[in-house]
């Protein structure tokens, strides 16, 4: 099969790799999509240690096409998702409390297992999330990581119908976290970027205000919108120090900021106004099976539409270069249908 292959001058090599036979409780599936992930990105640059040789892609959607002896869950045709939490224990103390993502002893697809950047993958069957039919299974990839993380990362934001929630970073993620905070959770939607490209997309989708960070001060931006008291809570998608430190300072007493994306800086946290006025800072990594579940399920009734681009895998390490310098919007799909 041709799969994108982590190579060690940290670039990505377009080349053919056989698969190994099939274990008990394992599926085969034949990838339709696959979408590129700024995680990828931190995976090919060996941000989180030297995967050489790994399979990158946690965004993948194909058809079962085999399956291992054992396998209930499934069955040929079936169509799901090959994602960023490729498996986890199921025994330990957060996969028995709905908190799967943090098992210990979790694999991620792309990265500590082969991943979906491939024309073929092998999946454990029972962590294979199921697509709705009524998904276009393009749209479906991109629901598969970014969708499930801001969907996963607004729900836990705690934000209710008619509050205000700011959405920091409006790339592949935010586009996403916009739509799921407007139209499943109905908050009211200010989206910071310092792109005025993005925050127009942003417009578009529905925010109810956009700011630009570099063109007009964020907190007072903020304070203006909310009669003086700040939003009710913040997530942040970006993958830079300042807007972290910005969405703590455009709250309100009592909120939430979720921070999502993975700046490889520290945040400067104001220890006694996270004190004196109650604000949470919390990390949202993915999603559970049952998250990706409920967010393809939005995404199949029409509340979130992913904006995605095709492109063909022999393009992959240009897709990286697009990335590194902010030229992406939406998601960059590759294609294995052609």
């Amino acid at each position: 099969m041709k799969a994108a292959i982590v190579t060690k001058d940290k670039k990505v090599s377009v080349e053919e790799k056989p698969l190994r036979s099939l274990k008990h409780g394992e599926a085969l599936v034949q990838v339709e999509y696959c979408g590129v992930c700024h995680t990828d990105l931190h995976v090919k640059n060996a941000d989180f240690g030297d995967v050489t040789g790994r399979v990158l892609g946690h965004e993948g959607i194909g058809k079962v096409i085999e399956l291992g002896e054992g396998v209930t869950s499934l069955k040929v045709g079936d169509r799901v998702s090959i994602a960023w939490m490729f498996e986890s224990c199921g025994h330990c103390e957060y996969c028995l409390t709905g908190r799967e993502t943090l098992c210990r002893e979790v694999k991620n697809a792309g990265y500590t297992v082969d991943g979906a950047m491939a024309e073929q993958c092998i999946v454990t069957a029972d962590y294979a999330v199921k697509v709705p039919d009524n998904l276009d299974p393009a749209a479906a990839s991109s629901v598969t990581c970014a969708g499930v993380t801001t969907y996963k990362a607004v729900k836990v934001s705690d934000i209710r119908p008619g509050q205000w929630i700011g959405i920091f970073g409006i790339g592949g993620l935010g586009n996403l976290a916009v739509q799921y905070a407007k139209n499943v959770f109905n908050a009211k939607v200010v989206a910071f970027d310092i792109s005025d490209e993005k925050l127009e997309l942003a417009k578009k989708i529905g925010a109810d205000y956009i700011v630009n960070s570099m063109k007009e001060d964020p907190v007072a931006r903020a304070k203006e919108l909310t009669n003086g008291a700040g939003l009710d809570a913040t997530v942040v998608t970006a993958v830079a120090k300042t807007p972290f430190n910005q969405a703590i300072d455009v709250v309100k007493a009592g909120a939430r900021v979720v921070a999502v994306g993975l700046p490889t800086d520290k945040m400067d946290l104001d220890i006694p106004r996270l004190v004196l006025d109650g604000i949470q800072v919390i990390g949202s990594l993915v999603g559970t099976r049952e998250d990706l579940k409920e967010a393809f399920q939005f995404a199949a009734e029409g509340k979130v539409v992913p904006l995605v681009q095709k492109r063909p895998l022999e393009d992959i390490n240009e897709i990286f270069e697009e990335m590194e310098h902010g030229k992406i919007q939406g998601r960059m799909v590759i294609d294995f249908t052609k």
